[in-house]
């Protein structure tokens, strides 16, 4: 007999249910959500497991690799792919959550998420924390942009980052009592750009020291945020047969409804990682409007914006950088710039 354990994961307790292979409850209970608590919990029924399915989550890699340490033959599974199910209840509740996944793992009706290695997670949260600095950072002269504008103080034209408090405390000061409010969000803008420095110098020196971070820096239009945020996302490469199977997991190829006389192809899905497809886009963003030096993606992506137009032509760019970085990767080699231009 096989017995399957469903986890419905919340930030104090977890929902157990464990059924067997006709479907049967043979348990149900909850946990303190912690790998060795719900480790205990499962080991004590003296119950040997095939599945122990948890949903992505924040806590779920923290979960995922508890539980495997503990011998447990745990599987992250996609929420997505559960909902449908769940929508179906009448009754929702942890409870009924823990029986569906549970469920799930007896008929093997779920999705496996990969989930990443902890130096990936590290590295994940370093740029994380840099991205967020940085959108404060912008925000703040946001405001106060906007706060000056209302007294007649306009911050016209392109200011770069470093003259800004500069031009801020010259026209503001014939005026005391603005300065005096405006003098704190200078201070903490200064304070966010130190500290956002020093996470893009960890950065940084992260990429120097990796070696496939090197190599994909080789690539047009790849540069070292581009290729760290690459390297964190896939993690393992080798979880892809295809590299071209890397432009659908990050959204970046068309959707497709078809269905009886109807068949119809829409944008791009925008499933996978929002942060790494930003970058990707911003990658093909420059590559074709900025980069002056010939390769073969770049004269290829100029020709398909002559046709379709330059959005379309970013995009698709994106997602053949993603490939060509997937191989580039798996191959261990270098990318082969072409000697001359392409022969229109």
């Amino acid at each position: 007999m096989k017995y399957y354990a469903g986890l419905d994961v919340s930030l104090a307790e977890t929902a157990i249910c464990i059924l067997d292979e006709d479907g049967i409850i043979v348990r149900e209970g909850t946990a303190i959500s912690d790998p060795n608590d719900i480790a205990d919990w499962l080991q004590q029924l003296g119950i040997a497991l095939a599945r122990v399915g948890l949903e992505a989550g924040t806590t779920a890699a923290w979960l995922y690799n508890g539980l495997k340490q503990r011998g447990l033959p745990a599987i992250c599974i996609d929420p997505r792919r559960l909902r449908a199910m769940t929508k179906t209840m009448p009754v929702k509740n942890d409870r009924n959550d823990a029986r569906a996944i549970a469920g799930c793992m007896r008929v093997g009706w779920y999705s496996i998420v990969h989930v990443k290695s902890e130096a990936s997670q590290e590295m994940r949260m370093l740029l994380a924390n840099r991205r967020t600095l940085q959108t404060k950072q912008i925000d703040i002269e946001n405001e106060i942009r906007g706060t000056l504008r209302v007294f007649g103080i306009k911050l016209s034209g392109r200011i770069t980052s470093g003259p800004f408090e500069k031009r801020v405390l010259d026209l503001i000061e014939t005026l005391p009592r603005l300065g005096a409010m405006v003098r704190p969000m200078l201070i903490a803008r200064t304070v966010l750009r130190q500290q956002c420095a020093v996470l893009h110098k960890m950065m940084l020196d992260m990429v120097r020291q990796d070696d496939t971070c090197r190599r994909l820096m080789t690539i047009p239009g790849v540069g070292a945020i581009t290729a760290i945020t690459y390297l964190t996302t896939i993690d393992d490469p080798v979880r892809f047969e295809r590299s071209r199977d890397v432009g659908a997991h990050l959204g970046l190829t068309p959707k497709k409804y078809a269905s009886g006389e109807t068949d119809r192809n829409s944008g791009i899905s925008k499933c996978g990682d929002v942060a790494m497809r930003s970058v990707l886009y911003q990658a093909g963003l420059a590559l074709l409007t900025r980069s002056t030096k010939h390769s073969s993606i770049r004269a290829w992506g100029l020709a398909l914006a002559k046709r379709r137009g330059l959005r379309r032509a970013i995009i698709a760019v994106a997602r053949k950088l993603a490939i060509v970085m997937h191989r580039i990767w798996m191959d261990g080699t270098k990318y082969r710039w072409d000697a001359k231009p392409a022969v229109a």
